[in-house]
């Protein structure tokens, strides 16, 4: 069993602009026997898991830890996008990350989302209004993609969606790779004065929303309430923007799967717009794939290069709605699985139905050689999608 000090390091494979996503360096990292040691842009020494079968394992073994508290954490620059605020959640361990949880999770169940769909239609048909009324041409980023769920998320946790642009610019700067560690910090305690200015009228004032439920639970205390907020408002619109607008860019492609109910699940699979998000560290000796992990060491489960995997997925760089692709690792996997993938879902099949049914005449207005992807951030995605009909 080699030890990091015998494993030769290998080039970390950055996303480039003009290449392919994921980065084809992933397939041959999956080729080679255990895990591999390569080192970080802002200099820390890592391991990467590429298989999918060892990205689960990693995010289910108790002695690896998604706490950047601990040393060895891996990090881009000083901060590495994870901010130091009371309620951040995802970067603890269970059994604290579990009491957030346990009072979360019954507002995001099935149920809850069914109930919720109404809403995510009228705010969808309205953006499709919209974007009708202006013209016959749009970026469809900027007109719908991103506008959906910022509603959407706005309207569950009681956020005024007029202050839309103050936090997606926000957002935006604490998930690109070109922020200063300056930068991100003065973005993220932006966010959260912001937020707690609105929790506080939210004591005097409560209302229908997440934010109102969550302080008359007294489950979640109010130090922890504007990182929670925070958290919720951030993942609750970025990531599920990236997926809208990559998933209409694969329809367009493929549109002899547009309408099809099973679209959603493979469109997950195979972008797999949070790769780089699930940070962790061994906190004990731990041995994963056939590799020994010392206590200490940081680990970079590539969530693209799990789902690109071709063991579980055969095929796996095609778009083919027909296989099962449920078990993909697009959520992450174990305690800290995406809390809001049921409205992830919803939102992403409401908002491709929708779209195609009410414009079925939408083209790319321009090659997607020329698209502007983000190559630039923590998340895969898209700034642009130029769009006509």
């Amino acid at each position: 069993m080699p030890s990091a000090e015998e494993t030769t390091l290998v080039e970390f494979p950055a996303r480039r602009e003009g290449a392919p996503f994921p980065p084809p360096e992933y397939a041959r990292l999956r080729e080679q026997r255990g895990l591999v040691r390569s080192q970080l842009p802002g200099g820390n020494t890592v391991w990467l898991v590429t298989r999918h079968e060892e990205v689960r394992a990693v995010l289910t073994d108790p002695r690896i830890s998604s706490n950047p508290g601990h040393d060895g954490f891996p990090r881009i620059g000083r901060t590495g996008g994870v901010p130091d605020v009371p309620g951040w959640f995802v970067a603890l361990d269970p059994p604290e990350h579990g009491r957030f949880r346990k009072t979360l999770i019954p507002e995001f169940t099935v149920r809850k989302i069914r109930e919720l769909r109404p809403a995510i239609q009228e705010i969808v048909d309205g953006r499709v209004d919209a974007m009708l009324a202006a013209g016959n041409s749009a970026d469809l980023v900027a007109e719908f993609a991103l506008p959906v769920p910022s509603l959407v998320i706005s309207a569950l946790l009681g956020v005024p969606y007029a202050d839309h642009e103050f936090f997606e610019s926000k957002t935006r700067t604490l998930v690109s790779f070109f922020s200063t560690d300056e930068e991100k910090e003065k973005a993220g305690k932006e966010i959260l004065r912001y937020l707690g200015r609105l929790i506080t009228i939210k004591k005097k004032r409560p209302g229908e929303d997440l934010i109102t439920q969550l302080l008359a639970s007294e489950a979640i205390s109010p130090a922890e309430m504007s990182g929670v907020s925070m958290l919720l408002l951030i993942a609750g619109h970025e990531t599920t923007a990236n997926n809208i607008a990559l998933g209409v860019v694969t329809l367009l492609l493929n549109p002899d799967w547009v309408g099809d109910d099973r679209v959603v699940e493979e469109l997950l699979r195979l972008h797999s717009v949070a790769d780089l998000v699930a940070l962790r560290v061994a906190t004990e000796d731990v041995e994963i794939g056939g590799q020994l992990i010392r206590a200490g060491e940081g680990i970079v489960p590539l969530i693209a290069a799990a789902n690109h995997d071709g063991c579980p997925f055969s095929n796996a760089a095609e778009f083919d709605p027909g296989r099962s692709a449920r078990h993909h690792v697009a959520f992450g996997y174990g305690v800290h699985q995406c809390l809001g993938q049921n409205l992830v879902r919803a939102e992403l099949e409401i908002a491709y139905r929708t779209l195609f049914e009410r414009i079925p005449t939408l083209a790319l207005d321009a090659a997607v050689a020329d698209l502007p992807f983000k190559y630039d951030g923590v998340l895969f995605g898209l700034h642009g999608l130029p769009v006509r009909w």
